[in-house]
């Protein structure tokens, strides 16, 4: 699992993760509330039943995590995760997982993208404690859907990939990035400080010239518009 969102919100506090729940079928958002309220650090702020609810309360409640339905009425949730995600982290939350769908909200600033009956509450959870963390998550069938697009021209010691150059160290950190894999997990993989691997991303950053780990995932895999790049 995978990504960090978009722009403008700033770290997640001390205390519980506030979530937001956004679905229009009224038993699945029922259902992701009983799941998730029986974690006593996260809890229920909220819930929208179509894209204009969601972006009046993501402002109005100010939540840590939005899990994101995608075809609602009144605006479907990829067209309104640029305007939620300066505000909190969003994490698609649905049944598509269509290659389409999900380049498309990763691209407008999704940490992640979870399909259902592809995880348990348990990793649910998790991965909402991650992504508030600065992590994010994409279950396989998302990931898979934005793997086609990946391009890693090699040039020598070095590795350019769409104009930028990693080291060969930087391009095994971003692989884990895009794999879904932790700080913690990388340091733990390539016997690192923690300290070191955030190091390599702030360059990797800059070197793609992106701000969080969902834009860098969209730029590794070839799924940011032409005008991020």
């Amino acid at each position: 699992m995978t990504a960090m969102a978009a722009t403008g919100w700033a770290s997640v506090s001390k205390g519980p993760t506030k979530v937001l729940i956004v679905d229009d079928n009224d038993v699945v958002r029922m259902g992701l509330r009983s799941l998730l309220e029986a974690s006593a650090d996260l809890m229920i702020v909220g819930q929208a039943r179509n894209g204009e609810q969601a972006v009046e309360l993501t402002r109005k409640l100010q939540p840590d995590v939005v899990l994101l339905d995608v075809r609602m009425p009144h605006r479907d949730g990829v067209s309104v995760v640029a305007e939620i995600s300066v505000f909190a982290i969003v994490i698609m939350l649905t049944f598509s997982d269509e290659p389409e769908v999900v380049r498309g909200a990763v691209a407008a600033g999704a940490s992640g993208y979870l399909v259902h009956g592809m995880f348990d509450a348990s990793t649910l959870a998790q991965t909402i404690r991650a992504a508030a963390s600065g992590s994010g998550a994409f279950t396989a069938s998302a990931l898979d859907a934005l793997r086609p697009s990946l391009r890693r021209p090699l040039t020598g010691i070095g590795i350019r990939m769409g104009g930028h150059h990693l080291t060969a160290r930087q391009v095994e950190v971003m692989e884990s990035i895009a794999s879904g894999r932790s700080n913690a997990q990388i340091a733990q993989v390539f016997f690192l400080s923690e300290k070191t691997v955030k190091n390599h991303i702030n360059q990797i950053f800059a070197r793609l010239d992106v701000g969080s780990r969902a834009e860098a995932i969209a730029v590794w895999l070839g799924t940011a518009p032409p005008a991020e790049r």
